[in-house]
């Protein structure tokens, strides 16, 4: 992951944006390419090697008609199992190796007076990430716009915690899941902040296999508050760990992607990206 990918990523979701904005006009791939400033060839040389399909294919991938096959495809066997079956090669559920610790309630209350957070910066496929830990777990992922607006959201977590700009092994595991490279993959632990419903909305999300897609309604049925579909929909938004508990991989029953905390261009070319990794 370096600062070229970034770049790509970022004209990346120009495209997706365009695409998304004039998708009733089926614009063609010169406009497209023209719309980000390259040439036809170029762009679609780029679009490949991010996304490892064309933009014509990722298209689907994302449509609602695509959405409404894939929640239709889903099985509450395979929901319900995903955190014990795995999937060989690169489609391998990253989220086998995650599991939950919620803070203590002094943590909870004190704002993290006590805590010591290691942060750091790096890039993904998906733009520039935020990335912090304690002695416990990772405790923040977010994609970020810049550095200092990135540290600025951390502290507003946690403002009495000791912070540290430092790379840990904590945070070097959980960067792996965007590389593929399951092998090298140990238990990634996360130390979150948040109340018990909280917790259990965001425990229900790692189920979620990777190139699947589920509703606000079905997370409520899973946590067994079949009405509580609103409430989900909160605590989703609120999900402090970007990308490895996948809020992405949640949508509306009608098929319509929705939005994201992260910005909902990333979510579409994330939700893209995954189909095209398990394809």
């Amino acid at each position: 992951m370096n600062e070229q990918e970034n770049l790509n990523y970022n004209r990346i979701a120009k495209a997706i944006a365009h695409i998304n904005t004039n998708f009733k006009e089926q614009p063609s791939l010169d406009e497209i390419a023209e719309h980000v400033h390259l040439s036809p060839y170029h762009f679609q040389r780029i679009f490949k090697e991010w996304a490892g399909i064309t933009p014509k294919k990722f298209l689907q991938y994302t449509s609602v008609q695509y959405a409404k096959q894939i929640l239709d495809e889903g099985t509450t066997t395979l929901f319900d199992a995903a955190m014990e079956t795995g999937l060989s090669g690169t489609s391998r559920l990253h989220d086998l190796f995650i599991s939950i610790e919620g803070m203590t309630p002094g943590e909870y209350k004190n704002e993290g007076e006590n805590l010591s957070i290691n942060y750091s910066y790096a890039h993904s496929p998906f733009g520039l990430v935020a990335i912090a830990s304690t002695s416990k777990g990772l405790c923040h992922v977010a994609f970020i716009d810049d550095e200092e607006k990135g540290l600025y959201e951390l502290k507003k977590q946690f403002p009495k915690a000791q912070y540290h700009q430092r790379v840990d092994q904590t945070q070097v595991n959980a960067l792996m899941v965007f590389a593929n490279d399951w092998s090298q993959i140990s238990e990634i632990k996360l130390h979150l902040k948040g109340t018990d419903f909280q917790l259990k909305v965001w425990e229900s999300l790692l189920r979620i296999p990777k190139g699947q897609l589920a509703t606000y309604g079905k997370i409520a049925g899973v946590i067994k508050k079949p009405k509580a579909s609103r409430a989900v929909g909160t605590a989703i938004g609120s999900n402090p760990i970007a990308y490895l508990i996948p809020c992405h991989r949640v949508i509306q029953s009608s098929g319509n992607l929705g939005g994201y905390r992260w910005d909902s261009i990333r979510k579409t070319a994330i939700i893209g990206w995954e189909a095209a990794q398990t394809r």
